[in-house]
């Protein structure tokens, strides 16, 4: 199974970087010329809604059509960093070292500004069912997987602004963030500094980056504030072991990689903070999980109560997850199975993979944050597991 992903990657990495990294995605219907231009739809909540969902939900691609561009996607090029940042660790290959270069300097050009700390938003305005938010907006799930990716960049190439930009980051959690307060006076960070939402896997997100920077300076305030929104996370935790979307009646679904999230967020701050108590959370939700979302057959499912559709981010994020709690080598036949399904069942001759798998039909729209830059980072997150695999168990 390694040599068969190694030449998996080897495909997609080509066909990404033939791409220059840029490309559509699964919400950035708003971008479109022709809808910018109906002013009488743009300033509509629901005329927003429905245009989005329409060209997510399209299995054909309405973008060239309507007027929306190839462009960078922020979070896309933070994951593309820390599969790079893997690819390099593996082989030294002075490509990888230029290409991390690279997209390091684009990714800090592509800053949002006007708040506490380096922050990231999309390339797209976004309207959801919980709020608006214009291009750039910074969001915390963002931020953090941007910032992790440069903290992995740091932790090879020991450049001092790296872990100065994430520790940036960390004001932007901290201080622009809305708050949402149990009675215990624990809380949850909002999606956005624009709202007051609570999302579990957004909020665990900043707590694993707020660890990640403590371990590097010792700052003890950013390890308090990190566990009070774990303490509040995993206080909501059903019995068992899952975790709703978020608290909102329209939230209360529940999904794999969403779930993904939560575990490796809480693995990771068990790991930098040494509070082994939340170690009985993590393992009922990884029960969970395993149980909840994933075939024999090795077809992952997207929501916990039915097969359809396959969402290429869910298998993806079943190596991400194993592998950031060290536990891909006990569930190697799982994870093969499930690479195996996807990569018959979902990649192109091309080298790029599929978007959704619905019961009679496929969207093959090759989104490049939404599946290329996860199914990129999980093949390289693979590789290099086994690559240390007696470190990891040492």
């Amino acid at each position: 199974m390694p040599e068969s992903i190694k030449n998996v990657l080897e495909e997609l990495k080509a066909w990404c970087e033939k791409e220059g990294f840029k490309g559509y995605d699964p919400f950035d219907g708003l971008n479109s010329r022709f809808f910018q231009r109906l002013s009488f739809l743009k300033s509509n909540r629901l005329a927003r809604l429905f245009w989005i969902q329409l060209f997510k939900n399209s299995p054909i691609n309405l973008r060239p059509l309507l007027g929306v561009s190839k462009t960078h996607n922020p979070k896309a090029l933070g994951l593309f960093i820390s599969g790079y940042c893997n690819l390099y660790r593996l082989t030294g290959d002075p490509k990888s070292r230029k290409l991390i270069t690279s997209l390091i300097r684009e990714i800090i050009s592509l800053k949002t500004t006007g708040y506490s700390g380096a922050c990231w938003g999309y390339n797209f305005d976004w309207q959801a069912k919980a709020f608006y938010q214009p291009i750039n907006t910074p969001t915390v799930v963002a931020t953090s997987f941007i910032a992790n990716s440069l903290l992995d960049a740091y932790e090879i190439f020991k450049e001092q602004e790296l872990l100065e930009t994430a520790r940036s980051s960390c004001d932007f959690i901290i201080n622009d963030l809305n708050r949402t307060y149990d009675e215990k006076g624990n809380f949850a960070f909002s999606y956005s500094p624009l709202d007051k939402s609570v999302v579990y896997n957004a909020s665990l997100l900043g707590s694993r980056l707020l660890a990640r920077v403590y371990h590097y300076t010792g700052e003890t305030d950013l390890i308090e504030i990190a566990e009070k929104s774990v303490i509040f996370c995993t206080d909501h935790q059903h019995p068992d072991g899952s975790w709703s979307y978020g608290v909102a009646e329209f939230h209360r679904w529940i999904d794999s990689f969403h779930t993904g999230y939560n575990l490796e967020c809480i693995s990771e701050f068990i790991k930098y903070s040494g509070e082994e108590k939340y170690q009985n959370s993590l393992e009922r939700g990884l029960r969970y999980y395993l149980t909840s979302f994933f075939t024999e057959e090795g077809m992952s499912k997207y929501y916990n109560t039915s097969l359809y559709p396959i969402d290429l981010h869910s298998p993806a994020q079943l190596i991400i997850t194993l592998s950031r709690l060290g536990r891909l080598h006990e569930y190697i036949h799982m994870a093969d199975r499930v690479m195996e399904w996807t990569i018959r069942n979902m990649k192109s001759a091309e080298g790029f993979f599929y978007y959704k798998k619905y019961r009679y039909f496929t969207n093959k729209i090759p989104y490049m944050r939404w599946t290329q830059a996860w199914m990129f980072y999980a093949l390289s997150e693979y590789l290099y597991y086994l690559s240390i695999l007696p470190e990891r168990n040492s």
